[in-house]
């Protein structure tokens, strides 16, 4: 087993809708675990269909074994990327004006005969990572591999540089412990139990902070707890 650590850090502003309230849309400080493992390993491990049509480009396809692009091709290659944690980390709202489309709603003049205000109606704020933001995520792998210095992440496809260094003692151990790293508590083992935590709230699927946790798991250098033997999904996968 080689665990990687990963340091993030964002060249772009980084945007996900993780919370819609009105015409605000907010980016969680936290990086997903299935977002970073698509930026990372598309192309090379997991499979990028030139097209989807029909209700099946609509339907996503993370654990779907029956779909091209899922992340069961990481498992079958021994690879898994945790979630990023936020180690520095800053905020810029940016406010858009959307274009008026008929089919939505009746198209109002700026300023015009009709318009109920001075300024257009059909618009928004996005909540957006702001650039130099830095994050730390590991990345467990079978055998040597190779991970890309620049990837690209989010709505606006913005540049995240990495940088990956090899950890080389690790401790296996057994017990409870408590993981100062975010987990995606789908893809935790059976044989781990999830005892506490702090509940991050973000599409697709929740994950958990400041876990504690009972089973088998890593000790790194730092004192970081992981848990041994993730995979996405952990063996539970969809097939209709």
């Amino acid at each position: 087993m080689i665990i990687y650590e990963c340091k993030l850090t964002l060249h772009d502003n980084v945007f996900f809708a993780t919370r819609e309230m009105g015409i605000l849309y907010e980016t969680e400080k936290y990086l997903h675990n299935w977002a970073l493992s698509y930026a990372l390993f598309e192309a090379v491990y997991i499979p990028r269909p030139y097209r989807l049509k029909g209700a099946i480009a609509q339907k996503p396809s993370y654990l779907d074994k029956t779909q091209e692009q899922n992340l069961l091709h990481l498992n079958h290659a021994g690879i898994y990327v945790f979630p990023a944690l936020p180690v520095v980390w800053s905020y810029q709202v940016n406010t858009f004006k959307a274009a008026q489309v008929a089919y939505y709603g009746k198209s109002v003049q700026f300023g015009g005969e009709g318009a109920k205000r001075n300024y257009p109606i059909n618009y928004g704020r996005a909540k957006e990572l702001a650039v130099g933001s830095q994050y730390k995520t590991y990345i467990f792998a079978r055998e040597t591999i190779k991970i890309p210095h620049w990837i690209r992440l989010g709505k606006w496809s913005a540049k995240v540089r990495i940088e990956a260094t090899e950890i080389s003692d690790l401790k296996q151990r057994s017990g409870e412990y408590i993981s100062k790293h975010p987990l995606n508590p789908l893809d935790l083992p059976t044989s781990s139990r999830l005892l506490l935590y702090n509940r991050i709230v973000m599409p697709p699927v929740s994950l958990v902070s400041q876990a504690q946790l009972a089973g088998d798991y890593w000790e790194l250098p730092n004192k970081t707890y992981l848990p041994v033997g993730v995979a996405y999904g952990c063996g539970t996968t969809i097939t209709a």
